[in-house]
Formats: C-alpha cells, structure tokens, sequence
C-alpha cells in the first residue's frame, strides 16, 4: 500500500534525508520519500502491517527532530 502523509513543522532537508534513511530501515517499508519542500511524506509498505509500520515511522521521526509531527 502506498500513502501519502502531511508533515508539519519539517526544519531542514538534511532532516527529511535523515528521516528517510530511518524509516527504510523498517521491516516492511518498501519505499519512502520525504520532500521538505512540498511538507510530505510518501511511504509504501506491507498492507497487513502498515498501521504499526505508520507508528514506527512516526517515532522515527520524532528522532530526528521532535518538533516535527507526520499527521497521520
């Protein structure tokens, strides 16, 4: 399943390249892209699972830079 996801409150590129790299490392992500730009978040993962992978995605993130939310 693909989605995409608003992210409020992203800083930096460098920030959403970091952000990327962590939720690859996921088990069931098969694909993630994070534009600062455009503020979103694209993410392809396992159908059964993809609630819990979104949660662990969203800590992820909160990792890199805590002020930033994905509004799930």
């Amino acid at each position: 399943m693909r989605k995409q996801f608003k992210m409020e409150d992203l800083d930096c590129a460098n920030c959403a390249a970091k952000m990327e790299e962590a939720i690859r490392k996921i088990d069931g992500v098969s694909y993630v892209s994070i534009s600062f730009m455009a503020q979103k978040m694209v993410i392809e993962a396992d159908d059964a699972r993809f609630d819990d992978i979104m949660k662990q995605a969203a800590k992820a993130v909160k990792k890199v830079d805590r002020n930033c939310e994905v509004l799930l």
